[in-house]
């Protein structure tokens, strides 16, 4: 398999998962300020010209960080990244959505380009305090969760890797505090060597 990634973007929760399961990958860093994503190399890969992008072994591509997660969790069983329940399961997707869905999509998006939401420069400031009020709502939900539990689903799964990526853009990006329980699952995540070895490839330890 391979990866292509931009260091510290959404694709840092793919990026750890396939850290996790400790099969070999190949990860092929995309320069997005340079605009390497919209370049005929990568777009004949990917025309949403967006990471993560997963090549798999038989050539085909996978995009969205919701299907490539699953797919991993899906394919390495072992790996435990989807709780065995069905019931435990369907939580994990629904947290790793709301995380890349709402949080990320609708949160972030609108605090860190709200260009995109609005024309008008005199209503980016109001863009960027919805896109805030989202994610704190999101940062709430998930704290909620995560009360009397170390990760989303009681184990380690696909769900915690969603919510460690917004939670890093919040933290260090933006160098906000998280809600305790949130807190607490940030660092349980930073410790995982999984994790580690994630950071220090994309230069973000």
């Amino acid at each position: 398999m391979k990866l292509f990634y931009a260091p510290g973007a959404c694709s840092l929760g793919i990026h750890l998962l396939l850290e996790e399961i400790g099969r070999p990958y190949e990860a092929e860093v995309l320069n997005l300020r340079e605009g390497a994503q919209f370049k005929p190399e990568f777009t004949a890969i990917n025309m949403k010209s967006k990471v993560p992008t997963l090549v798999r072994d038989d050539g085909s591509v996978l995009t969205e960080y919701p299907a490539i997660a699953y797919y991993l969790a899906a394919t390495n069983p072992e790996a435990k990244l989807l709780p065995a329940d069905p019931a435990m399961a369907a939580k994990a997707l629904e947290f790793t959505d709301f995380a890349v869905a709402t949080m990320h999509m609708q949160g972030f998006s609108r605090m860190f380009r709200p260009a995109n939401f609005a024309p008008s420069e005199a209503d980016h400031e109001a863009v960027k305090a919805r896109g805030r009020e989202i994610y704190e709502k999101g940062l709430a939900v998930m704290d909620k969760a995560l009360d009397g539990r170390h990760y989303l689903c009681g184990d380690f799964s696909i769900a915690d890797s969603g919510l460690f990526y917004v939670c890093f853009w919040w933290v260090a990006r933006m160098g906000q505090a998280l809600p305790a329980n949130v807190a607490a699952h940030y660092a349980r995540m930073l410790a995982r060597p999984a994790v580690a070895r994630t950071m220090a490839t994309e230069g973000l330890a």
